[in-house]
C-alpha cells in the first residue's frame, strides 16, 4: 500500500478543498471528528499515538496490518505492546469453515514480536483436526508468554478431542510452565489430563481464579481435587459431575480458600442406562455454603429419567437448574421440597401430566425463585395462574410456551394473559411457536 498523507488547509476559519472533493472529504472527517475538529489542520501522520490505538483496536488484523504501512508513525503504533495485550487467533479450514483464518504469516510476525506482550488470548477453531492441531503448535511456541486468560474455542464439533493427549498436555505445558500469572482458564472439550492440572497448580496456585474445564474425560476426582487443594484464590469453577466428590466441597470449603462465586456442574448421560450416579452427602453442601454463602450452584441436566435417583433425595442448595431432556413429575417434586435457594428453572420437557401440584410445591418453598421457562410440559391455566400468584413481582422472567398451557373451566387462553399480568405487576404474553 501506497504511503498516504491528507491535509486540510485551513484558510480564513475555514477548511479549502477542490469543488470536486469538497463535499466527499468534508462527510468523511466529519464522521470521524465531528464538526468542530474541521476547523483545524491535520495530518494522518501526526495523529497522537492514543488515537491511532483506538483505530487499530477498532480494526481487524489483516486491515490492521495494511494500515501499518501508512506511514512510519503509524507503524510504529503498529507494534506497541498496549495493542497486543488481548488476541484471538483464528485458524480454520477453508474448505470446511465459514471463519476467516488469521494468515500464518502475521502468526509467525506476532509470535516473534508480540509473544512476550500477549496477556489474554483465546483460540477460535473450526471442527478440523488440522486446525486444533496448529493452535497447540502456536501454544508451543509461546515460551516468553506472560498470558493471564487463556481459552480454547471449538465453534462446532469439538475438535481438541482429535489432537493426541501428548501433543495437547505439551502444548499447554508451555503456557502452564512460562506464564505463571494465569488467572482465568477455559479449556471444555479437550484431553486435559491430571499431569497437566498438576503443572498447572505448582506454577500458578497463587493467580489462578476461574477454571472452566467440562467434557474433559481424562481429568479424575483427584486431578480437580489437586486444584482445589492449592489454588486458594479459586472463585470460579465449571466440571462435569463425575469429578464432583464430597472431598472437593470440603476443599472449597476450608479456611484458607476464598468465597467460591461459581460453581458450574455439568450431568451428562454418556452410557444410558450404563451409568450409576453417585450421591453427594448434605453436610458436604452445607459446608460450601456456610464457607460461601453468597455461592451461585448451577447444574445442567442432560440424562434420562431413570438415571436421575441420586438426585434432590435431600436439600441441596442448587441455584440455577437447566434440564435439557425430560424430566418426571416425581423429580420436579423433590425440587420443590429440597431446593430452597433455587432462582432459576428451566424445564425443556416433561411429558403429557400436568404439573400443576409440582408448580405450586416450588412456589411454596423456593422464595428466591426469580425465573422460570417451560417447554414440552403441560400445565392447566388455573394451575398456572396460581403458582404466578403465589411467587407475584419477583418473577422477572417467565418464558411459557403456549402449547404448555391447557384452558379450563375457569380460564381461557385470552383471560389467562391479562390475569397473570396483573399478578406479575407487568404486560405478559405466553411465547408463541415460530413458524417457518
Amino acid at each position: 500500500m501506497k504511503r498516504v498523507r491528507q491535509k486540510l488547509v485551513v484558510e480564513n476559519g475555514a477548511p479549502q478543498t477542490s469543488q470536486k472533493s469538497k463535499k466527499q472529504k468534508t462527510c468523511s472527517y466529519s464522521s470521524v471528528f465531528g464538526e468542530s475538529d474541521l476547523h483545524t489542520s491535520m495530518d494522518w501522520g501526526s495523529l497522537p499515538h492514543h488515537v491511532i490505538l483506538c483505530i487499530f483496536q477498532c480494526l481487524p488484523l489483516v486491515d490492521r496490518a495494511r494500515a501499518s504501512s501508512v506511514c512510519r508513525r503509524w507503524n510504529e503504533v503498529f507494534h506497541i505492546p498496549d495493542l497486543w495485550r488481548r488476541f484471538e487467533f483464528e485458524l480454520s479450514q477453508p474448505a470446511t469453515s465459514y471463519l476467516k483464518s488469521t494468515h500464518p504469516d502475521l502468526i509467525q510476525q506476532i509470535i516473534k514480536r508480540h509473544a512476550d506482550h500477549l496477556q489474554y488470548v483465546s483460540f477460535k477453531v473450526d471442527s478440523s483436526t488440522e486446525s486444533a492441531e496448529a493452535a497447540c503448535n502456536i501454544l508451543s511456541q509461546l515460551v516468553n508468554c506472560s498470558i493471564k486468560t487463556l481459552g480454547l474455542i471449538s465453534t462446532a464439533n469439538p475438535s481438541f478431542m482429535n489432537v493426541s493427549k501428548a501433543h495437547f498436555a505439551s502444548a499447554l505445558t508451555v503456557v502452564f510452565v512460562n506464564s505463571k500469572s494465569l488467572s482465568s482458564i477455559k479449556i471444555d472439550d479437550t484431553p486435559l489430563d491430571d499431569p497437566s492440572l498438576k503443572v498447572l497448580v505448582a506454577n500458578n496456585s497463587d493467580t489462578l481464579e476461574l477454571l472452566k474445564m467440562s467434557s474433559c474425560p481424562h481429568v479424575s476426582a483427584a486431578g480437580i481435587l489437586c486444584v482445589a487443594d492449592q489454588c486458594h484464590g479459586l472463585k470460579e469453577l465449571a466440571l462435569n459431575y463425575y469429578v464432583l466428590s464430597d472431598e472437593l466441597l470440603l476443599a472449597l470449603s476450608s479456611e484458607k480458600h476464598v468465597d467460591l462465586e461459581h460453581l458450574r456442574i455439568d450431568v451428562v448421560s454418556e452410557n444410558p442406562g450404563q451409568v450409576e450416579f453417585h450421591s453427594i452427602k448434605k453436610q458436604s453442601w452445607d459446608a460450601l455454603v456456610k464457607h460461601s454463602p453468597k455461592v451461585n450452584i448451577v447444574m445442567y441436566f442432560f440424562l434420562y429419567e431413570e438415571e436421575f435417583d441420586a438426585f434432590f433425595r435431600e436439600e441441596t442448595p442448587v441455584t440455577h437448574l437447566y434440564f435439557g431432556r425430560a424430566v418426571s413429575k416425581a423429580m420436579l417434586g423433590r425440587i420443590g421440597m429440597n431446593c430452597p435457594r433455587l432462582i432459576e428453572l428451566v424445564v425443556c420437557a416433561n411429558g403429557l401430566q400436568p404439573l400443576d401440584d409440582e408448580l405450586i410445591r416450588i412456589a411454596e418453598r423456593c422464595k428466591n425463585l426469580t425465573a422460570m421457562g417451560l417447554g414440552e410440559c403441560e400445565v392447566t391455566c388455573r394451575g398456572f395462574i396460581e403458582f404466578v400468584k403465589m411467587c407475584g413481582g419477583r418473577l422477572t422472567q417467565l418464558s411459557i410456551m403456549e402449547e404448555v398451557l391447557i384452558p379450563d373451566n375457569d380460564y381461557s387462553l385470552d383471560r389467562l394473559h391479562l390475569e397473570v399480568s396483573k399478578h406479575l405487576g407487568r404486560m405478559w404474553f405466553p411465547d408463541m411457536m415460530p413458524t417457518w
